[in-house]
């Protein structure tokens, strides 16, 4: 599973399609035949191949309803399809950020009351799961799979530096970080202890933001960036920019090797330590089987957050012009509620099932660096980025001034967080904006 980018004009986009569209009336409960529907996911290949093999299961236990799959769909095509009236009956979103403008436009269906009448709860999900699905008491998505940050480690590293057990503190972090980063005779780094730039990798605000303990915003949903825990965060991650040298980072990750590739960086060896989610355990075996590494929660700035992290996930939904809405509902249902769908899908695609049920299934293929991550999930301090009516908006103002930051041209720490904050309450209030996850 990836995390897609916010599209620029959603917003607009969803306003445009909440006033202009009509809604397809569903066919009638009982009707004759056979009914086909259409999903669109964001999967390819491998991934999508995984998908088919599970509504295929599906077919077979509802066999008035045929299904096709379409595979590589980003937001921005399902937004131009409500918008058109082409909509599929079913769509899948790998951004749970885009929740609050798909159900503050109504763009995606209300599932309440599909929900209330097969007598399900939002307690089947885990919390931050149940809360990245709606946004103000619209529940207009359900949770399909989950991504779950931690720490993957190599273990040849490690031992040939002396270190016993990956970080747990972020003193702890800091200082094997430094003590297993390797440079050249020209002194530029070759292999980096743990690489903390921003805007690398999966190197996100938001990725770090639960090892401090830091939060987005108040109960009053107003910004609090500029808080003790934020702070330390970014001084934290400024010191350690500074030890490597600000160029010395930008050159090394030049020559990094993409992320979602062979060449990724920590599969050859060059990273002793990433911030990386629950996927790289299926592209490590697939692409590097000989690296011996390590997972692990992320360490932490207290010890009663350690074992617990960042979250998000696919969201799963009805876009109000499905011409098929019963339907649509069976399938999403299934897909996101139904226990051995859940585990076929986790099993296959390697991400984090998202009912409690599943969690727990001992269908589920056992993997010892993959187990760290469903117990990240399932850690109650575990937490995810507040769902609002602007998307991601709020997250790339405050990556806009972090860049500025780690390069050295911000220095006033306090009084930047500060504008950025007095910056994204005005974008969130003008967006209608949510609160505390």
């Amino acid at each position: 599973m990836r995390r897609a980018a916010m599209i620029a004009a959603l917003l607009t986009a969803l306003a445009l399609t909440a006033s202009a569209a009509g809604s397809a009336a569903a066919r009638p409960a009982g009707s004759a035949g056979k009914t086909t529907i259409t999903i669109w996911v964001g999967f390819t290949g491998h991934e999508l191949n995984v998908m088919k093999e599970v509504i295929a299961q599906f077919e077979k236990t509802h066999p008035t309803i045929a299904v096709k799959t379409v595979g590589g769909i980003s937001d921005d095509k399902i937004v131009a399809s409500i918008r058109s009236g082409t909509a599929p009956d079913v769509t899948q979103s790998f951004s749970s950020d885009n929740t609050g403008a798909f159900c503050s436009s109504g763009a995606w269906i209300d599932l309440a009351p599909y929900m209330k009448q097969d007598h399900l709860s939002a307690s089947l999900f885990p919390s931050a799961s149940a809360y990245y699905t709606q946004f103000k008491g619209t529940r207009c998505a359900l949770p399909m799979l989950a991504d779950v940050y931690g720490l993957f480690y190599n273990k040849a590293l490690l031992a040939k530096a002396g270190i016993k057990h990956p970080p747990r503190t972020i003193a702890e972090l800091a200082a094997d970080a430094k003590k297993l980063t390797q440079r050249d005779a020209s002194g530029k780094i070759s292999v980096i202890g743990f690489n903390p730039f921003l805007g690398w990798y999966e190197n996100a605000e938001a990725h770090f933001a639960p090892m401090w303990g830091a939060r987005w915003t108040d109960a009053k949903g107003k910004s609090t960036l500029n808080t003790p825990a934020w702070r330390a965060f970014l001084t934290w991650q400024k010191q350690l920019v500074d030890w490597y040298g600000y160029d010395n980072l930008v050159r090394f990750n030049a020559t990094a090797g993409d992320e979602w590739s062979a060449s990724n960086a920590f599969e050859r060896g060059k990273v002793a330590m990433i911030l990386d989610g629950e996927w790289r355990v299926s592209f490590i075996a697939n692409e590097h089987p000989e690296l011996k590494y390590g997972t692990a929660p992320l360490p932490t700035a207290s010890k009663k957050l350690f074992g617990s992290g960042y979250t998000t996930g696919s969201i799963i939904g009805i876009p109000k012009t499905a011409s098929h809405k019963d339907e649509a509902w069976a399938l999403v249902k299934y897909l996101a509620t139904d226990t051995k769908a859940e585990v076929m899908l986790s099993n296959g695609i390697r991400n984090v099932p998202t009912t409690r049920a599943a969690l727990h299934s001992p269908q589920l293929a056992p993997d010892p660096q993959f187990a760290t991550f469903l117990k990240i999930f399932a850690n109650k301090y575990t937490t995810t980025t507040p769902i609002t009516a602007a998307g991601a908006a709020y997250q790339e103002l405050f990556g806009s001034w972090t860049t500025k930051w780690q390069a050295g041209k911000e220095k006033d720490l306090a009084g930047g967080l500060k504008q950025v904050d007095k910056q994204i309450d005005a974008q969130l209030a003008n967006a209608t904006g949510g609160g505390v996850p």
